[in-house]
């Protein structure tokens, strides 16, 4: 009985075969799309390798600007064809199509397009599945575009060739890769950069800061200083490179928050016009090797961090999940070359907390610069900022006043004093508003009140109600006080 059994098992184990042998070639056979590559290639295409590049999703509309310039070069001919797949099907490969595997019914259909932003304010429609069947001196062969999946860790955007030998595939990858540098759409843009929910780089294109050098409150010696370094370099560098110095930098504005290093960084962005300049913020510091090794081909660039204390605190605090992060920080200012017209970029509200590895070794921070507290001409110069768009009317003695009574605070408590005193100035006359003395005095009291002591933090002072004078200033409080701060980090408060 056993042997019968077995030879009944072979038997149907070999019907079986023979069963999806036929089902295979029954879906080859009708499937246009294998049809159209078996008659542009030839029986033997599945004999050569399929070579394959994978690009990070971003490039998707540089390889479309690649594609469209490499068409038009002399002695090619380019056809196209969209290839429709079933819905929610993942995909399918220039490989699986050559040498067969089991697969969806796929259909030839126009080709599908995708508007991608290629500038500010202009997009370019790029291509998704599609196969390009190419004839020039090189022979025939056929170029598929597999656009990035929705469900795939990390997502990639995946380029095939076949048709030719391994080496002259190579070759067309290196001169589409060449345009894609050569015409990339975000070279010398502002670019906002934020992380995907399966991790990939999303790149916009934002909007070029206006900020003029009379809006930067700051004491002239800083603010100098921090032009040198970042504006001065950009503005010789030819002469620095002749002089063998090297161009690569690092700039730390540390100090409280909201006494200006956003808005200085902003002013520093608008002026370098001809660098590309990425800015990272919150969870894009996880992107910052992907960034840094774009800004290297991009060069010259700028790579703004803000908040760098987030993924760069000292590790001597304890594992940290951001040491990665960190370490990706560090190699991408270390991995750029001393000559590369790179500017690092970094603001913290906690130099204190910064790995030292990353503010002690040449070449990574040169300089570190302290956007400290506004003394009184600083004070006076914000309202006078802040009150160009709002209907002020203040003499000079309570411009003064206000100036004495807000010793010690931020930028952004200025900011947020005049807001509240249109506010209120709203609150008397809605039709015809305007900010008088005693408007910026109430709003002034309101903030200074023990109850907005987390209000006043929120925006950089830190107080103790217990020995605010009532209805004082901050400038009798000790310096200890008026020049702390609370931050939240890791769950808790910590000052």
């Amino acid at each position: 009985m056993t042997g019968a059994s077995d030879s009944e098992a072979r038997e149907f184990a070999a019907a079986f075969r023979n069963f999806l042998e036929w089902v295979h070639s029954e879906q080859m056979e009708g499937n246009d799309v294998v049809a159209l590559l078996r008659d542009y290639l030839g029986e033997g295409a599945s004999d050569q390798s399929v070579v394959t590049r994978a690009l990070p999703p971003f490039e998707q509309v540089n390889l479309q600007t690649a594609l469209d310039a490499w068409s038009r070069e002399p002695e090619r001919e380019v056809a196209i064809h969209g290839v429709s797949l079933p819905p929610h099907f993942g995909g399918v490969s220039l490989q699986q199509l050559l040498t067969g595997g089991p697969m969806p019914p796929l259909r030839l259909s126009a080709p599908a397009l995708v508007d991608l932003p290629n500038g500010p304010g202009s997009t370019l429609a790029c291509l998704q599945t599609a196969l390009l069947l190419v004839s020039d001196a090189d022979g025939r062969y056929v170029i598929m575009l597999n656009p990035p999946g929705e469900h795939e860790p990390p997502p990639s955007l995946n380029v095939e060739i076949a048709g030719l030998s391994v080496e002259a595939a190579q070759a067309v990858h290196a001169r589409l890769a060449e345009l894609r540098n050569q015409l990339n759409v975000y070279r010398g843009h502002l670019l906002d950069v934020s992380v995907t929910p399966m991790g990939g780089v999303s790149l916009e294109f934002g909007e070029v800061p206006q900020t003029a050098r009379d809006d930067v409150v700051l004491p002239e010696a800083v603010l100098g200083r921090v032009e040198r370094h970042a504006l001065g370099i950009a503005a010789h560098r030819q002469a620095l490179l002749s002089a063998g110095q090297h161009l690569k930098r690092g700039l730390l504005l540390y100090g409280p928050p909201g006494t200006g290093k956003t808005h200085t960084t902003r002013y520093l962005i608008g002026r370098m016009t001809a660098y590309t300049r990425f800015v990272l913020t919150g969870r894009a510091l996880h992107a910052i090797g992907s960034v840094a090794e774009l800004a290297r081909d991009l060069q010259p660039a700028v790579i703004v961090l803000e908040d760098v204390d987030l993924v760069a605190e000292d590790r001597s605090f304890g594992p940290s999940s951001t040491s990665s992060v960190l370490f990706d920080l560090l190699d991408a200012m270390d991995g750029a070359a001393p000559d590369a017209d790179l500017l690092f970029l970094l603001t913290t509200n906690r130099a204190d907390l910064l790995e030292p590895a990353l503010a002690a070794r040449p070449g990574r921070v040169d300089v570190a610069i302290q956007i400290d507290l506004p003394d009184e001409e600083g004070r006076e110069r914000l309202l006078a900022l802040y009150g160009r768009s709002i209907p002020l009317r203040l003499s000079a003695e309570d411009v003064h006043e206000i100036v004495e009574r807000t010793d010690g605070v931020t930028a952004s408590f200025v900011k947020e004093l005049l807001r509240r005193a249109m506010l209120e100035a709203l609150q008397d006359n809605a039709s015809v508003p305007v900010v008088t003395a005693a408007h910026t005095g109430r709003a002034l009291d309101d903030l200074l009140d023990a109850g907005q002591q987390l209000t006043r933090s929120l925006l950089g002072v830190g107080t103790d109600p217990q020995t605010l004078p009532a209805g004082g200033g901050l400038g009798t409080l000790p310096p200890q006080i008026r020049h702390g701060f609370v931050g939240y980090r890791r769950g808790r408060f910590f000052s």
